[in-house]
């Protein structure tokens, strides 16, 4: 059966060749500028190039975020970058702001183009409207229901996309001014400083300094601070929406939340193809998901609108059960040794978790490490730092290594 895309975040070159070997259908990322994302790594043109290129090769889309809300200054240069983007190969662009579209239109009128969750699109006549004009698909807003999703399907031919695991904003679809007006910084152009995780307290006006907690909680509250999506339990009826393509969030978040998302989804959406009828939710997959470093889960707006259980008022931090220690390079299948590249420090007599697209995760001690000098070392930690250790079982270049808190051996 024809399953939706899988549409994984690339926050840098490497994270986009991860996702592509842990199953991802298409990666989104973001140039040098105009998107929405200043602070992940970003791509400069010839690793888009790099990128589009590599993803190819394993029949992997590439789609590429200009989403900003551009002020008059913004457009300047704009044209020349948009007809760049062009040349890499990439297909499609990412916009949320009518005078890009138009711009990409004009400049590059073979590019597709998607239209952002920042344009708010929450109703069947505005996906109607610019699927007249001539956009390619519709990401839609997070507000929507699994019912509202399934009825503009129904009364549109147009390609639909929605977010199904990741960070939620607090604003309307993304379009927020409290980072703008907490600290200058416009999250409407790529600056967001997520003021909506802050601590937050009440003051009144003839009692200056004196702070009151807005719930009861001595330590003040986290109004805004919402839990993070995830609708890995829900995926037969993501599907019977019609959306062509489910996505990730998660542009700024680490190696191992790309790769083990990946892998879960991608997991789940293949059992599901291979007997509709008789699928079944594993609990093994959310547990997988618990493994990254995330807020508690919540299924958003799927579901209804969400009450005030879907928010966090006690912590604006996450839950990190694991530290991701390194990323296998190579493997000998005669010696039963990994290489490993170092990502967090190693210790002899470590137990960690070893796991991967086609590799089912194991645990494993690290009984003994080889330096690049081929001496034995009882810890390793330096970042990038390649090490070789015995596995007991095979695995393969791009399998990932992780180990839960508390087990390190030092």
């Amino acid at each position: 059966m024809e399953l939706p895309e899988l549409l994984v975040p690339a926050g840098t070159l490497e994270k986009l060749k991860v996702a592509v070997m842990y199953g991802a259908d298409a990666v989104y990322l973001g140039g040098p500028n105009y998107g929405l994302r200043k602070k992940a790594g970003n791509f400069s043109l010839e690793e888009i190039e790099e990128g589009v290129e590599f993803a190819h090769q394993h029949d992997v889309d590439v789609y590429v975020t200009v989403n900003i809300i551009p002020h008059n200054q913004d457009l300047e240069g704009l044209d020349k970058y948009i007809a760049n983007l062009a040349e890499t190969g990439i297909d499609a662009v990412i916009v949320a702001d009518p005078g890009i579209f138009a711009i990409v239109q004009e400049v590059a009128p073979e590019l597709e183009i998607h239209i952002s969750t920042q344009a708010n699109n929450t109703n069947w006549r505005s996906a109607q409207f610019w699927q007249q004009q001539g956009a390619g698909r519709i990401i839609l807003a997070r507000e929507l229901s699994l019912e509202e999703m399934t009825e503009i399907n129904e009364r549109v031919d147009v390609s639909l996309e929605a977010f199904v695991h990741g960070a939620m904003c607090i604003s309307y679809s993304g379009r927020c001014l409290l980072s703008n007006y907490m600290i200058d910084r416009d999250s409407n152009r790529g600056n967001c400083a997520h003021s909506c995780r802050w601590q937050y307290t009440l003051m009144e006006e003839q009692r200056p300094g004196e702070y009151y907690p807005i719930e009861e909680d001595e330590r003040g509250t986290y109004i805004f601070n919402s839990k993070d999506l995830c609708m890995i339990e829900h995926i037969p009826k993501l599907i019977e929406t019609g959306l062509d393509s489910l996505k990730i969030e998660g542009r700024m978040k680490s190696l191992h939340y790309v790769a083990t998302v990946t892998n879960v989804y991608r997991r789940a959406l293949d059992e599901y193809a291979k007997n509709p009828a008789n699928y079944s939710f594993k609990e093994e997959w959310l547990a997988e998901l618990k493994k990254i470093s995330h807020r508690h889960y919540t299924t958003g707006f799927y579901f209804g609108a969400p009450g005030g259980s879907e928010q966090n008022y006690e912590t604006s931090g996450y839950s990190r059960q694991y530290d991701f220690m390194g990323v296998v390079h190579d493997y000998n299948a005669e010696t039963k040794e990994a290489v490993i590249e170092v990502r967090n420090k190693f210790f002899q007599g470590d137990q960690v978790e070893i796991f991967g697209p086609e590799t089912d995760t194991f645990e494993q001690e690290i009984e003994s490490m080889v330096n690049e000098d081929g001496l034995t070392i009882t810890e390793a930690p330096h970042p990038k730092q390649l090490i070789t250790v015995k596995v007991k079982e095979a695995v393969n270049k791009y399998d990932l290594v992780r180990r839960e808190k508390g087990r390190e051996n030092n």
